[in-house]
């Protein structure tokens, strides 16, 4: 958790505090109170990538939960005007800038808020621990609270938004199943919006439904209590990578004093808010003000969440909260190591002084800037003269070299990379080095966001495939950060010997990546620390990247064969994260882990691994399918029995569409965006992204004339398959033991791949475009470690031959259902000629991994 630093004069500040506070029990002045007040905020608050800002400022959201509290005659769930302004000046005092209510609150209320600079979080109550949807009359009364609460407080520049029902409980949703629940939490949404358009609006989660699926929502929000700093740490990663590109903030949190302690309530919350912020929080909002809480028409006993008692005392909570809060998002007392930014830019004059200025501004002490300018023809050095950078000038080598020739000239122990059509957060690198503090990664990368003043087309490109994702293998460790935000220790770069300078325009840095891993490195991701990066603003700027994008991956396939499968498409280990990505065709398979009886404290999501033929339609081998489809079809002009392909065409042509249609449906684009025109008009661009995006890919990766290293088709140990067994006197690891195989397999011209985490095998050996073959390890235990290892070889055809023989096999019927037994026996040779093809090229494969195996063997002796 971040270091927390005492505020200047805290025996000063604290006294006014504390007579502040003593001031407000004893005095019913409310004029007095008032006077207690922090400057009104301006401006209502907005969303904007992983934080919310305020008046183009970065607004963290320091809150605290308030109210319901006890009927006084009169129908308010709230204090008088005179009590709440002292509740409030005491609120201001202490660094809390937000109150979160779980009732409507009175105008009065959100004056009073305005007086002292507060903003409010308005709850809507209503009744959610029932069944609600059964009642038509009930649903639509919940509705109708939504309207009026939100209309009351409409515009009211102290609301920061609303929260449209707080953790309805599991069994409700379990009872009614998710999506209904979804759909009406969406209602709610859309009514508050309707009523309130400039307005926040969300959800209170909490951990128990953690896999209702809301991406409409402007902030995610959720109510967690851990006790734990680690386990606190790790569901916020978590959350955060559920919250995707959206703010996260936590609801509640906090400790009861009564069982715990007051001491332990004070240092319990110091190290919660320090982690919540530390893992890009936008915001935390206490639980609670004050001890005080009526629930239901009672007061609750038993509990003391509050920082102040009953009587408003205040705490040891509260000065400890007052500090954190006041030192967002990290103290200055902390050592920051220094960090060298590297931009490196060819004829990046467009968007290179925003780049800069923001480089100019960012929130951390110990930082370079080195600009290298890559043989730039444009006005991109005369800019850079307006900056007191290192600006590095040399002719154009590429942007692997020009990586290099910055790593070469960095003095910080730390070097991050940034595009210069990129801008970064102003606490980037705070979060960048704060990661790099607390964890042994050898890089950190972080999110990256189209800016939201970014042209229609841009917008577009944003929510189409290809762009530059970051891929995690778990909540925080990737196996693959984008180029335009990634930093690395710089003597992890200078151990694998920095970027490969082939790589000219792209694949640079999933190249670095490998290295890294291979090289027994890991490297992590930070959800907040974020660069808002441009994208391409038109049509043909976008497909002339995607085309260079596939020429790229042509030469990784050709430098790391076993990351990619037998059509060059990458196959990565882990789940890609950020807007635009592909989608499959259908609605994924989804398991939610509930625990026996729905009683399971955190119930979480996982898809299904996709099946043989979904797997098959995302892959560029689809694509291939298609247009041999085509050319059959075609070649029926000339003979006519080939029209049948048509029936083969159809269907495969409209499975790209649908993955298409379903992309853009699944594009999220806030109605303040654009125009209802306008939002047609993306969703049509961005599905004919979809669907051209994987064409141009393939054909950049055709380009290059792709060269895989295939085993060649001659035998020499015969062995086929079957069961294999090595005896070894000496104990080595399952994975140590089929590393040696894969080196040996490399040495030898092959390729390989290996199994997944879902996978029932070990290694794949390509053979061919058309067969391969599969190997399963299993390793016996004699004891002085000894042990009998066993290799099983089993052929396995790919899964493009499979799609081959789909076709021929449809033809064939077609064939037999006609009585055309001359073209069935021409189709059926076809076929054969096929596989026997498939089998040849698996035995090769079988053979090589014989001889891996036999040279593995000897080297482990």
């Amino acid at each position: 958790m971040p270091a927390v630093a005492e505020p200047k004069s805290p025996e000063k500040k604290f006294t006014a505090l504390h007579r502040a506070a003593f001031r407000a029990l004893g005095d019913d002045d409310t004029e007095e109170a008032t006077r207690q007040t922090g400057r009104p905020a301006e401006g209502r608050v907005v969303a904007r990538g992983k934080f919310l800002y305020a008046d183009g400022e970065k607004f963290f959201l320091r809150g605290v939960t308030y109210g319901p509290f006890g009927p006084d005659g009169t129908t308010s769930l709230y204090k008088t005007p005179a009590e709440t302004a002292r509740d409030f000046s005491i609120m201001a005092a202490s660094g809390i800038n937000t109150v979160r209510t779980y009732t409507e609150v009175p105008r009065w209320l959100l004056d009073c808020a305005q007086d002292h600079g507060l903003k409010v979080l308005v709850g809507i109550a209503w009744t959610q621990h029932v069944s609600f949807l059964d009642d038509s009359k009930l649903r639509q009364g919940i509705e109708e609270a939504v309207r009026q609460t939100v209309s009351k407080a409409r515009n009211h520049p102290a609301v920061i938004g609303y929260t449209v029902g707080n953790e309805i409980p599991s069994s409700i949703v379990r009872w009614y199943g998710p999506r209904r629940i979804e759909r009406f939490i969406e209602r709610l949404y859309r009514i508050a919006k309707e009523e309130d358009p400039g307005a926040l609006v969300t959800y209170a989660n909490y951990p128990t439904t953690e896999y209702l699926q809301l991406p409409f929502l402007d902030f995610v929000c959720f109510n967690v209590y851990l006790e734990r700093a680690e386990t606190l740490s790790a569901y916020v990663g978590r959350l955060q990578n559920l919250a995707d590109g959206r703010p996260l903030v936590l609801g509640e949190l906090g400790l009861d004093s009564e069982r715990n302690g007051l001491h332990h309530q004070a240092s319990t919350l110091e190290w919660q808010l320090g982690v919540a912020f530390a893992g890009g929080c936008a915001g935390v909002c206490v639980f609670s003000w004050t001890d005080e809480w009526f629930r239901g028409g009672s007061e609750v006993a038993g509990w003391s969440f509050g920082l102040t008692d009953r009587d408003r005392r205040p705490k040891p909570a509260l000065e400890v909260v007052s500090r954190t809060f006041n030192s967002l998002p990290f103290a200055e007392d902390v050592e920051w190591p220094m960090v060298s930014v590297v931009v490196c830019t060819y004829n990046g004059a467009r968007h290179i002084r925003e780049t800069c200025d923001a480089l100019g501004k960012l929130d951390y002490r110990h930082y370079e800037v080195i600009v290298v300018c890559d043989g730039s023809s444009d006005s991109t050095m005369s800019i850079l003269e307006d900056f007191d950078f290192n600006v590095i000038q040399v002719e154009n080598g590429g942007l692997s070299r020009a990586r290099n020739i910055g790593l070469q000239a960095a003095r910080g122990e730390i070097v991050a990379y940034l595009d210069d059509d990129a801008h970064p957060d102003i606490h980037w690198l705070r979060f960048l080095a704060w990661s790099f503090r607390t964890t042994s990664h050898d890089g950190i990368g972080g999110p990256n966001f189209p800016p939201l003043d970014d042209p229609f087309w841009a917008f577009c490109v944003a929510h189409s495939p290809g762009g530059p994702n970051h891929v995690l293998l778990e909540d925080d460790l990737a196996e693959h950060i984008p180029g335009c935000n990634m930093a690395f220790r710089k003597a992890a770069l200078e151990r694998v010997g920095g970027f490969d300078r082939k790589f000219r325009i792209a694949g640079d840095d999933v190249d670095l990546c490998w290295k890294i891993q291979e090289n027994g490195g890991t490297l992590g991701f930070s959800p907040a620390a974020v660069v808002w990066h441009h994208r391409r603003n038109s049509v043909s700027a976008y497909l002339r990247q995607q085309y260079n994008y596939g020429r790229a991956e042509a030469m990784l396939a050709e430098k790391w064969p076993e990351k990619f499968n037998s059509a060059g498409h990458v196959k990565w280990g882990g789940r890609i994260y950020g807007s635009g990505r592909a989608t499959p065709p259908f609605t994924p398979k989804v398991a939610i882990y509930q625990g026996t009886w729905g009683t399971a404290p955190f119930q979480s999501m996982y898809e299904k691994p996709s099946g043989l033929v979904t797997g098959l339609m995302m892959t560029p081998e689809w694509y291939l399918l298609i247009g041999i489809a085509a050319l059959v079809s075609l070649l029926g002009i000339f003979y006519l029995p080939l029209r049948l392909g048509i029936f083969v065409l159809i269907p495969a042509l409209l499975v790209p569409i649908a993955q298409s249609f379903r992309g853009a449906s699944s594009a999220r684009i806030p109605a303040d965006r654009l125009s209802p025109s306008e939002r047609r008009k993306a969703r049509f661009i961005i599905a004919f992204l979809h669907f051209a995006q994987p064409v141009t890919r393939l054909r950049g990766r055709l380009s290059k004339g792709i060269s895989f290293r295939y085993v060649s088709n001659t035998f020499t140990s015969l062995k086929g398959f079957g069961t294999r067994s090595f005896w070894h006197e000496k104990w080595l690891s399952n994975q140590a033991r089929l590393e040696f195989v894969e080196e040996a397999l490399v040495k030898l011209g092959s390729r390989s791949m290996r199994g997944g985490d879902f996978d029932p095998w070990d290694l794949e050996i390509i053979g061919g475009i058309a067969g391969r073959a599969r190997v399963t390890m299993a390793v016996e235990e004699h004891g002085g470690g000894r042990q009998l290892v066993r290799y099983r070889v089993e052929p396995r055809f790919s899964s493009f031959t499979r799609g081959i023989i789909g076709v021929t096999s449809l033809v064939m019927l077609a064939f037999s259902v006609i009585d055309a037994r001359g073209k069935l026996l021409f189709v059926a040779s076809v076929g054969v000629l096929i596989l026997g093809r498939a089998m040849l090229q698996s035995l090769a494969a079988a053979d090589i991994f014989h001889l891996a195996a036999e040279k593995a063997a000897v080297r482990e002796h």
